[in-house]
């Protein structure tokens, strides 16, 4: 249903947008520096990895996911 290496691009593109490198971005979560390699293998990140990077990132986790294109998180 998901494929987790279209949603590491899509992590990648909206860390690229917002100025913020991959690596400082890993390093700040406590997330392994391969975390990225992973998911373009194939690997889905755990829940709760995908919603710390949402919202280090400042989007929706349904965004990260490809379930809407827009990044806003509805609260």
């Amino acid at each position: 249903m998901y494929n987790s290496p279209d949603i590491a691009m899509r992590i990648k593109s909206t860390a690229k947008e917002k100025g913020v490198s991959l690596k400082a971005m890993l390093e700040e979560l406590g997330l392994g520096s391969n975390t990225m390699s992973h998911m373009l293998h194939g690997k889905m990140p755990a829940a709760d990895t995908l919603a710390r990077i949402a919202d280090f990132l400042g989007c929706s986790v349904d965004y990260l996911l490809g379930r809407t294109e827009n990044p806003e998180v509805n609260r």
